[in-house]
């Protein structure tokens, strides 16, 4: 179906678990859109359950892209996903088709909408030196790191995110300049001069919460241990994004004999729950003038 004039997107985020896809696609069967994927590291290969991508059933009720396109040894950047999402734009204007963006990375979102600083591209190593001043440190520990060293960027900063303060910090080590000298050169989103619908998906925390433990199960049983022996089997740095997804680690302990299933399950689902409450925090601090629905309720 297209588009029934002028350019249209719908914007769906929202914390892991939070029924995104199955939205997205009742979305895209509705008015013929193409779906593309804005969760960082849905965009990775090999992990196909343990990211929780869309199934094979799922994938065939509407056109998905950027979903699994990435090899998991290549450390994709968000400005790397905005030229990937350039394209589908500009495919999608071609074929009078509108466009649903879903995912849970709240960078991908304000970078679409508000534009992003053009970094340049910065060597791995910053961003594992990066990687070590904030390691095991919570969050009022990751913004004092950051307050210390760019001020400016971390006032900006309503929530210390490792991926964010990571960004920060390997930029300022890699070009002398804050992160914040680069944000103010901004220029328009991709998505500027579109009709835009912006949902973020909010269920309430105790469904969600179940929610996450539930799909874990799930996903080992579907096959999340031989994913993270696939991907162990590739012999990457253990700093590359793909082998930091939740539920990695914790599998990766399992197979080396170093605790048990029910351990490796229970941590990983306590590190998912972690996450989507800084998602959540995120998009409250961020997306305030969004609409915010909990697609369960009633």
């Amino acid at each position: 179906m297209a588009r029934d004039g002028g350019k249209r997107a719908v914007l769906i985020a929202g914390p892991t678990a939070s029924g995104k896809t199955a939205l997205a696609i009742a979305r895209a069967r509705t008015r013929g859109a193409r779906i593309v994927n804005a969760d960082s590291m849905q965009v990775y290969g090999v992990l196909d359950r343990l990211t929780a991508r869309p199934n094979a059933e799922e994938l065939m009720q509407a056109r998905h892209e950027m979903f699994g396109h990435v090899d998991p040894s290549v450390r994709y950047s968000t400005g790397a996903w905005l030229a990937d999402a350039h394209k589908q734009i500009q495919e999608a204007d071609k074929e009078n088709q509108e466009l649903i963006f879903v995912g849970g990375t709240g960078l991908y979102f304000d970078a679409l909408v508000n534009g992003f600083a053009q970094v340049p591209a910065i060597d791995p190593e910053f961003v594992r030196q990066a990687e070590k001043l904030i390691q095991d440190r919570d969050e009022a520990g990751r913004m004092a790191v950051l307050v210390e060293r760019d001020p400016e960027t971390a006032r900006r900063l309503k929530v210390a995110d490792p991926q964010r303060v990571v960004r920060a910090l390997s930029v300022l080590m890699a070009t002398g300049k804050p992160l914040s000298a680069f944000q103010d050169a901004n220029g328009p989103g991709l998505l500027d001069g579109y009709a835009l619908e912006r949902i973020v998906l909010m269920p309430e925390r105790a469904l969600l919460r179940r929610r996450i433990g539930e799909r874990f199960e799930a996903m080992m049983q579907a096959g999340a241990i031989e994913e993270v022996e696939a991907l162990l089997a590739l012999d990457l740095d253990p700093s590359l994004p793909a082998m930091k997804a939740i539920g990695v680690g914790e599998i990766a302990a399992m197979l080396r004999g170093e605790m048990d299933r029910e351990d490796a399950v229970e941590r990983a689902v306590t590190a998912t729950r972690q996450y989507a409450k800084r998602q959540s925090t995120w998009f409250r601090n961020r997306f305030g003038d969004w609409t915010f629905t909990d697609p369960f309720a009633g």
